[in-house]
């Protein structure tokens, strides 16, 4: 079966086969011949195109004219044809297979007529064109019609030579030679003959061939787009759906997008196929009466049918579309779905955990009137979240409605919305009807508090002497029964009661308060009770006039108000105990009102002073409250909408995960301010001025405000690149504020600094009270907090400093300074330079080193502006020595180091500076003094413990006490201003491991005996390895300048007294073992005996420069190196002796 009869009849049943691909199902096919032509489609034969053989065509020495013989047999001419021998063998097999292709099976079935035009031709041309025909004739023959050569001699020739030679053909069908058109018309009616042959059949060789190839060009378009359909089609059936939304939108828009082109194509092949029926069909009408030939009406029925089968397919083709673009639509509203269900899940737990946060049910009416109004701001909040959800939950309803594909997947989500919904509902209720019950309960337990406090009140103004006549007892009975019938809407009346109907918020601490109020309440009624029965006795007819008696003293004693930090106890069983109980701001004692006109202005003072300290707290708590809900609203406001995926689209790139940076550890902050310091606060409500205690409780979690302030500077700079975000105006809108989030940012820094001055205020009206001391010391703490904070700002803008600052230990002081310089190894000119010149250093004191560093102004706004530290030089404090004064400028002292090797002068803006920080170098240096003495002691010690002691003081056991409370003496030594002297500490040199170690003057050092400088020695050094060297004798006084470790206040002189620290000068040894000695700390001269002596000075050597012996005898060393624990051999710390 020729390919061009299958391309035009059965390859087109490619698009049913691809409808069955697409509706998985198959077609039944009843016409075998269909059946035969798509399996053959599918087989790899390679077809024949006019386009292909174009050329070969184009030489027109045979085609089909679209004629027909008598009973349909189609019609191939070879026309006159000169080179007919001459063309190519597989030129000739390529048309005659064309041609033989053409006409239908059915045609074609019944064989071709061929008329062989040779009427120009000779007999041997003819003979040979026949043979070549026969030869190679791929269909089967009907007739074959000659017309033969018109030239006599040739006609004559070939009727011969055809008569004789009829066997050398080889066809099976008869072969008629014909000596004219008209003869070949007897054969073939003219009207399917072409004009050539004498016919009338119009037939045009370039418009055939022309038409020929648009045809078989439209009927490959078919064919490709039937195969990319089936392709596509194919491509989506077996698609996986995405999980998630992103990938299934890019999906749908490719598939969409895939689709779309298709479409594209079979509307250019529909109008390709339109055109080509067009120009079939124009004759007809140009001319109605013009008939078309048999081979444009298979023409015409090939395009014809091509169409409609490309309009099946692409009816076919829609319909699948439809139900995938459906299918994708719902995959892709179901990953929407589930996306915004872990979205609103994810927020609803987060409200759902907030909503359990409001356990506390209050412990007094303005707290739980705040619970409330923080449950009404959170259900407000989440209002938006919860309509979110509902909405969410209604959308997946209208899936479940519409027969979503993942029914099953969505139903037990939108339950769980539901649930959850309903659940936040419920529970917000709960809660409200809860705190509600609370506010009911504060209210009654208020009312009774009040209630009793205002009968204790009458109870202590109803004057004494008035009551004991009749007509005042009976007025004062009056008043109290009166007050009494004020009592029923204000008391509680049965606990138990009280009990069932509150069970549901009473916890232990609202249950002892109810149980305390009620104790107050019968305690109360109780003395009312008491009074009634006292004044009903005065009331009666008295037969003798009665003298006036006060009441006992203790019946009315003013409550000591202890702590609610602490127990507060209540006792009934007597009036007095029930008195003590009362509030110490309306508690008026009966012994009180015997003496109210003497004490009635002390009193009204003391009552102006309690409500200035209720004025204080209030304020104290109120604004801590205030403070708690902005931190609040910045946390949730702000700092979690970072978080929130809904914002996500606002956050610029650059600001997301920078939360930490831009908030800090606000979050700690407000945790422990609503969870701790504003609970505690508000137990002091009543007694403000004990408040400190809540101060002093909490003052390490008040540490806290250092970190925050030290990121300060990297929240504001951060502020300042994003403050014209969309992210913050939104959530500035949505929080109502009118404030930008900057001004909250701030709110921390200016908290920690209010408390000071709210402290101050309640110790100005507090100084009498008991919690004066407490109040004082909250106050001293949290000056020393800003303290700390605004040193560690200065602190963390130290530039250049190569190792840990943490490793130095805690910052004690920082400051600008002028500094000079005087360094031994320098060279003169530098000298003489740094003395006229100072530098300008900014010092920052650590209790292990000093820093020297420049400061540097920046440029820029808000913390920007703040200076940062270049780090130049520190030292350090176990090889440093101070001079307090240097001569000539009272607000001048030195640094020294490696014994004067390197001498700082350092310039205070003020004396009371230079004071400040002259005391804190002695601290840290006389702390290390300590360790080492302490060190020293205690190797002293285990190598004595053989040994006989030096004198009989050492067994005593005062010595043993001596040690024992030397730790304290000297921790009492460092609070001690030590004015007079000062340490120096000398590393002590290798090549001069024995002897005493020399330290050279200061040049400005003050010539008065207030440095630290060492002199000349009067010592050598055997004799300092004798006196040291006897570890097994009695230690033997000499003259000298000592050390005092523990006080002394027994001298044969009253006056003269030491303490523990002072710097004492024994001058001379008198009698009976008597010394006479110089504090040099307090200018004073006496006689102390020597025993006292050694007590006082302990293993103190005298101040001329001690330095560690190599021998490790009993003689203790003073040393503060980082080694003294093990030795005390690298370095020494030495006291100079003061130039005298």
């Amino acid at each position: 079966m020729s390919q061009r009869r299958l391309l035009r009849e059965g390859h087109f049943r490619v698009l049913p086969r691809f409808i069955q691909i697409l509706h998985g199902r198959r077609h039944s096919r009843n016409n075998p011949r269909q059946i035969c032509s798509d399996e053959i489609m599918h087989q790899d034969i390679v077809p024949l195109y006019a386009a292909d053989i174009q050329d070969q065509l184009k030489k027109q020495f045979a085609y089909l004219s679209g004629g027909r013989g008598g009973d349909g047999c189609p019609v191939i001419t070879f026309p006159d044809y000169p080179a007919f021998s001459e063309i190519p063998e597989k030129e000739f097999q390529n048309v005659l297979t064309y041609l033989t292709s053409i006409p239908s099976l059915r045609d074609a079935g019944i064989g071709f007529i061929l008329v062989i035009d040779r009427r120009q031709d000779k007999w041997t041309s003819v003979k040979a064109s026949i043979l070549r025909i026969a030869a190679s004739f791929p269909g089967n023959l009907q007739l074959v019609l000659v017309l033969r050569p018109t030239g006599f001699f040739h006609r004559a020739l070939s009727d011969i030579a055809f008569k004789f030679n009829k066997d050398e053909f080889k066809m099976k069908v008869p072969i008629i030679m014909l000596g004219s058109v008209s003869e070949l018309q007897g054969y073939i009616d003219k009207t399917q003959l072409t004009e050539d042959l004498g016919g009338t059949l119009d037939y045009c060789h370039n418009r055939w061939l022309s038409r020929r190839t648009a045809i078989e060009g439209f009927a490959q378009k078919v064919k490709q787009t039937a195969q990319i359909l089936q392709s596509f089609g194919t491509e989506l059936a077996e698609t996986e759906l995405p999980n998630d939304v992103q990938s299934t939108s890019c999906l749908l828009a490719t598939h969409t997008e895939k689709k779309d082109k298709m479409k594209e194509d079979i509307r250019l092949a529909v109008e390709q196929g339109d055109d080509i029926l067009g120009s079939i069909t124009k004759p007809v009408t140009e001319n109605p009466e013009y008939k078309l030939n048999q081979d444009q009406l298979d023409n015409q029925t090939t395009v014809e049918r091509l169409l409609s089968q490309l309009h099946e397919t692409e009816t076919a083709f829609d319909e699948f579309w439809i139900k995938h673009q459906q299918k994708l639509e719902q995959c892709l509203h179901l990953r929407n779905f589930e996306q915004n269900f872990r979205e609103v899940k994810a927020a609803l737990d987060i409200v759902s955990e907030r909503l359990s946060a409001f356990s506390d049910v209050g412990n007094s009416c303005s707290h739980v009137e705040h619970i409330l109004k923080d449950l009404a701001n959170f259900e407000e909040k989440s209002y938006e979240t919860i309509a979110k959800a509902r909405m969410l939950a209604s959308e997946g309803d209208a899936f479940i409605q519409s027969n979503h594909y993942a029914m099953d997947s969505i139903i037990p989500k939108c339950s769980e919305l539901h649930h959850l919904c309903d659940a936040f509902a419920t529970e917000t209720e709960r809660r409200r009807n809860l705190l509600n019950k609370s506010l009911e309960l504060h209210d009654l337990l208020e009312k009774s508090m009040k209630w009793c406090d205002e009968g204790i009140y009458l109870l202590a103004s109803q004057p004494v002497d008035k009551c004991q006549s009749q007509d005042g007892a009976e007025s004062a009975l009056q008043e109290i029964e009166k007050f009494l019938d004020t009592g029923a809407g204000n008391k509680i009346k049965e606990l138990n009661k009280i009990y069932r109907e509150y069970a549901p918020i009473l916890n232990e601490d609202l249950k002892e308060h109810v149980q305390k109020v009620f104790q107050k309440q019968e305690s109360m009624e109780e003395m009312f009770q008491k009074r009634q029965v006292s004044l009903k006795k005065l009331a009666a007819k008295q037969t003798r006039p009665v003298q006036p008696v006060a009441p006992r003293p203790e019946a009315f004693v003013k409550s000591p108000c202890t702590s609610p930090g602490l127990q507060r106890e209540y006792v009934s069983n007597s009036e007095s105990s029930a008195l003590r109980r009362v509030n110490y701001r309306r508690g008026k004692s009966e012994m009180t009102e015997l003496h109210q006109s003497r004490g009635g202005s002390a009193m009204d003072d003391e009552e102006n002073l309690a409500v200035l300290r209720q004025h204080v707290i209030n304020e104290l708590i109120e604004t801590e409250r205030a403070y708690v809900e902005e931190l609040l609203c910045v946390l949730e406001g702000y700092a979690a909408e970072m978080d929130n995926p809904l914002m996500a689209h606002l956050i610029s790139p650059e600001l997301q995960n920078k939360k930490d940076i831009l908030f800090g550890n606000m979050e700690e902050i407000y945790h422990f301010h609503n969870r701790i310091f504003l609970r505690e606060l508000e137990n002091y409500v009543e007694y403000p001025e004990l408040v400190g205690r809540c101060f002093l409780d909490q003052m390490e979690d008040f540490q806290i405000y250092e970190k925050y302030c030290q990121n300060k500077p990297r929240s504001e700079s951060l502020w300042r690149q994003f403050s014209d975000s969309v992210f913050f105006q939104e959530c500035q809108r949505k929080l109502d504020h009118k404030l930008s989030l900057d001004s909250y940012l701030l709110k921390p820094v200016q908290r920690i600094t209010k408390y000071q001055l709210l402290l101050k205020e309640m110790l100005k009206y507090s100084k009498n009270c008991e919690g004066a001391e407490d109040l004082q010391e909250a106050l001293t703490s949290i000056l020393g907090i800003l303290k700390a904070v605004n040193d560690s700002m200065h602190q963390i803008a130290i530039t250049g400093y190569d190792g840990n600052l943490n490793e130095l230990g805690k910052l004690l002081m920082q400051g600008s300074f002028n500094v000079w310089t005087d360094h031994k190894k320098g060279h003169s000119k530098v000298k003489d330079l740094a003395r006229f010149k100072p530098m300008q250093r900014h010092l920052f004191l650590h209790e292990k080193a000093v820093l020297f560093c420049k400061k540097r102004e920046e440029n820029g706004e808000g913390y920007e502006k703040a200076p940062s530290y270049s780090y130049k030089h520190s030292l350090n404090m176990a090889a440093v020595g101070i001079t307090e004064n240097v001569k000539g400028d009272a607000k001048k002292f030195e640094i020294w180091y490696n014994a004067r090797e390197e001498v700082y002068i350092i310039q205070a803006p003020t004396p009371e500076v230079k004071a400040t920080w002259v005391n804190e170098i002695r601290k840290v240096l006389t702390s290390q003094l300590q360790a080492c003495r302490e060190a020293s002691q205690h190797r002293t010690l285990e190598h004595t413990q053989s040994l006989p002691l030096p004198s009989s003081s050492c067994t005593s056991p005062s010595r043993n006490h001596i040690r024992n409370t030397r730790k304290m003496e000297e921790r009492k030594a460092d609070l001690t201003s030590l004015e007079g002297y000062g340490t120096t500490v000398a590393p002590k040199n290798p090549e001069k491991g024995k002897g005493w170690a020399k330290a050279s003057h200061s040049l400005d050092a003050s010539e008065e005996n207030d440095g630290w400088s060492s002199a000349e020695d009067p010592l050598n050094s055997s004799d300092a390895e004798e006196e040291g060297g006897g570890g097994g004798g009695e230690m033997k006084l000499t003259p000298g300048k000592y050390t005092v470790v523990t006080d002394y206040e027994k001298g044969v002189s009253e006056e003269f007294t030491v303490k523990s620290g002072d710097l004492v000068q024994l001058i001379r040894e008198g009698e009976d073992g008597l010394w006479y000695v110089k504090n040099l700390s307090t200018g004073r001269e006496g006689w102390i005996p020597a025993n006292n002596l050694l007590m006082l000075i302990g293993n103190s050597k005298s101040a001329q420069s001690l330095s560690s012996s190599e021998s490790g005898t009993a003689s203790s060393t003073l040393s503060t190196s980082s080694s003294c624990s093990e030795s005390c051999n690298a370095s020494s710390t030495s006291f100079s002796d003061t130039k005298g």
